[in-house]
């Protein structure tokens, strides 16, 4: 008997190409596109429109002769992601909507709905794999990088969990893009030359402004630019450079902490309309000209509504050597691999898709991990998420204090 798979047709030219190989594979495959929040007023361009998109779906489906559905995950999309993305914002706190999306969206409300039309497995277009092995009698699914190095996105799914990996299949996890486009043309797929969506999960490219407007008000403040002799970066580089190989955990801490500021300590060089708006590393938006080198921001408080700001992407508030994830935030993909307080292990890690894997030591301690990199880390941001690898396979993740 045949085992079947639902697959999440997004209307693009990866999940059209998932789709045509688990039918070729010999799978009972059904195409389902996910409506979910949209909202016209914010959105920069017209790239990613829904209506397009499950219309290019439904061709796709009836190319490769599979049944198709439209499932509106609207409601759940609001409550689960754009509301968390304002509450994160509203704190201060730069989240990842697209990490969330697949972990509360695509693997589990979508997962449940595919699950009672009798699925044996979702796939979708994500450029990973996944292999199962047994250790000990036990059964364990690994989440690998997609053999692209240019578009690996197991970075994406670091908070999903073995249950929700059991179901997953990623059908072109070990196919390049180029030879994704080629197999959609040669099939004469109405997706294969159509161009990627970028943006929010679902939604595209928004103006972020005015999508945070919606719930936080603009409010005038000031942007403050510090110099890059302040006292804690030198307090800071003097702690490095005490470092002897022996790490305690009260240099953990100190290294991991994020700068903080007041605006006594520098002088102001404008005005914003609300610090909610920016993150850390952001150069555009500030409207600020006539330094020697462009600003950069170094750090924002929203209760005083202040931007603090420094110049050139060199300037050391931009730089840390380590970051803290709180135990609450703390997933190990692999819950057999996770490391128990005093314990500490080697790991790749990146704080950003699309990064380069660093070279880092995690430290378990019992109030969550630190991650102490071998290099300074440009732009850590807390909301982001950490994760970790071991070679190929991502290990787990968390969301940076």
């Amino acid at each position: 008997m045949k085992k079947r798979v639902v697959v999440g047709l997004s209307g693009g030219v990866d999940s059209s190409v998932a789709a045509l190989k688990l039918v070729e594979e010999g799978y009972e495959v059904i195409g389902m596109f996910m409506k979910n929040w949209h909202d016209e007023s914010v959105t920069i361009s017209d790239e990613c429109p829904w209506v397009e998109d499950s219309n290019d779906a439904l061709i796709v489906a009836q190319k490769l002769g599979i049944p198709f559905q439209t499932i509106d995950l609207s409601k759940e999309y609001k409550t689960r992601i754009v509301d968390y993305m304002f509450a994160e914002y509203e704190a201060g706190r730069t989240p990842n909507p697209d990490v969330l999306c697949n972990r509360e969206i695509k693997f589990d409300i979508f997962l449940n709905a595919a699950l009672k039309l009798g699925a044996d497995y979702v796939a979708t277009g994500h450029y990973c794999r996944k292999e199962v092995v047994e250790t000990d009698g036990q059964t364990h699914y690994r989440l690998l990088a997609g053999k692209d190095n240019n578009k690996d996105q197991s970075y994406f799914l670091c908070q999903l969990t073995q249950e929700q990996l059991k179901y997953a299949l990623f059908p072109i996890g070990d196919i390049e893009k180029p030879e994704v486009r080629r197999i959609a043309a040669e099939n004469e797929l109405v997706t294969a030359e159509k161009k990627d969506s970028q943006g929010l999960c679902f939604v595209g490219k928004i103006r972020l402004p005015d999508f945070l407007q919606q719930k936080l008000m603009p409010k005038e403040g000031n942007i403050i630019e510090i110099a890059s002799d302040n006292n804690q970066f030198i307090q800071y580089s003097e702690l490095l450079g005490s470092l002897n190989g022996s790490i305690s955990e009260d240099n953990l801490k100190e290294l991991s902490e994020p700068f903080s500021y007041s605006e006594d300590q520098g002088k102001k060089v404008g005005e914003h309309r609300g610090a909610h708006y920016f993150t850390i590393g952001q150069r555009k938006g500030m409207n600020v000209g006539g330094t020697p080198e462009p600003l950069f921001v170094i750090g924002t408080d929203v209760h005083t509504n202040t931007i603090y700001t420094g110049q050139s992407s060199s300037h050391p508030g931009l730089h840390r050597k380590a970051l803290y994830i709180k135990e609450s935030e703390v997933h190990w993909v692999r819950p057999d691999l996770a490391l128990s307080p005093g314990d500490n292990q080697r790991f790749d890690v990146r704080i950003r898709y699309r990064q380069d894997l660093q070279g880092a030591t995690i430290y378990k301690v019992d109030s969550g991990l630190y991650i102490l990199f071998d290099e300074l880390q440009k732009g850590i941001t807390p909301g982001q998420f950490a994760a970790w690898y071991k070679n190929e396979e991502l290990i787990g993740s968390g969301v940076i204090a």
